[in-house]
């Protein structure tokens, strides 16, 4: 998928709105549609990258900036207890947008049950 098509590169640009908690620039970060769970929260890079099956080693900062933040933010929208980090990869590993993003999940656990 091109960078001119993809959602997230739409949302970042500021073409698509979102309920956007963060933003700098190179991290984008707003609630998701169709939440999981009280907490749900899509952490994405502004710039296109396909998944983390194709970052590259200059990568880094920005998957260690996007990690950083979102402990901040978990509490900031009352995940004070904990929270979950989900980062899908590829159609098999779920997958769905075709830009590196993470799920921040918290408050009460509906992954509890069977995992």
């Amino acid at each position: 998928m091109s960078d001119e098509s993809c959602i997230f590169c739409r949302i970042a640009r500021g073409e698509i709105p979102c309920r956007k908690v963060y933003e700098d620039e190179a991290v984008i970060a707003f609630h998701d549609i169709h939440p999981a769970a009280p907490v749900h929260l899509l952490l994405v890079p502004k710039r296109h990258v396909e998944s983390l099956q194709t970052v590259e080693s200059g990568d880094g900062e920005l998957l260690g900036k996007m990690l950083l933040l979102a402990p901040h933010l978990a509490r900031e929208h009352g995940a004070d207890d904990g929270f979950r980090i989900t980062i899908n990869n590829g159609p098999g590993g779920g997958q769905e947008v075709f830009h590196l993003h993470m799920h921040l999940l918290g408050g009460p656990r509906p992954w509890k049950r069977g995992l």
